[in-house]
């Protein structure tokens, strides 16, 4: 769910702010654990095709795209590294540590591995080669110095806050579920979950128009998120 949160953000934000889609695009993502291989899923569903995954250890990179279902076997499956793509397919390369990863020329970057994994040089490395948006699908993936660098550089940057919400919001509609004693069917969750992207894109771009930083969905998540804390205080009474 999670995975799935982080693309249908990233795809109303590229279609928002730069009228664009996942469609024809290179996407890098960094990690192989739930969110990086349903972020894969869900990316190649919408038209991209995912050039690069990694582990702890290090990355591959299949330049005719990632085989989604040998990732599968290997991580979900045998429970083994990453490396062991390349015997599968061995046109993919493997490359041991996990840093470079983000060397490799893309158009959308989906760091879902581990905290401070993307940094400044990354960033630089990434505006250089015409990235259009990072989005964070770990938590505070990337160092501030990184969002600075990118933001000057005009790639659209998504934290965590805001792209990561879809497997809490799942679980809200798990629960909804549970207190109704109903059962919805997969595209049913799928297609909400879809309407509460689309919403928090909505709340974060409209907060930071309100507060004169169009595109700068950093802000427009703090305020955002702030504003509905107080709203909620003053509700309860708080003056």
């Amino acid at each position: 769910a999670t995975g799935y949160g982080l693309c249908y953000f990233t795809a109303e934000a590229l279609k928002c702010m730069r009228n664009d889609s996942f469609q024809g695009k290179t996407v890098v993502i960094s990690g192989s654990g739930n969110v990086a291989i349903y972020a894969n899923q869900k990316a190649t569903e919408l038209g991209g095709k995912v050039i690069a995954m990694s582990d702890s250890n290090g990355y591959i990179y299949d330049p005719d795209g990632i085989k989604l279902d040998v990732v599968k076997q290997l991580k979900e499956v045998e429970r083994k590294r990453i490396k062991e793509y390349v015997k599968a397919v061995p046109t993919a390369t493997y490359t041991e540590g996990c840093s470079g990863i983000w060397t490799i020329p893309c158009q959308i970057a989906l760091p879902c591995a581990t905290q401070n994994e993307l940094t400044e040089v990354d960033a630089k490395a990434l505006a250089a080669s015409g990235c259009l948006i990072v989005a964070e699908g770990a938590n505070m993936p990337c160092t501030p110095d990184a969002v600075a660098l990118l933001q000057a550089n005009g790639v659209l940057y998504v934290p965590g806050k805001a792209a990561n919400a879809g497997g809490v919001a799942t679980s809200g509609l798990e629960m909804s579920q549970n207190a109704i004693r109903c059962s919805w069917t997969f595209d049913e969750v799928d297609h909400r979950l879809q309407d509460i992207m689309r919403g928090i894109y909505e709340q974060i771009a409209s907060a930071a128009e309100e507060y004169g930083m169009p595109d700068n969905f950093l802000a427009g998540a703090n305020i955002a998120g702030f504003q509905k804390v107080a709203e909620a205080m003053l509700a309860q009474g708080v003056c």
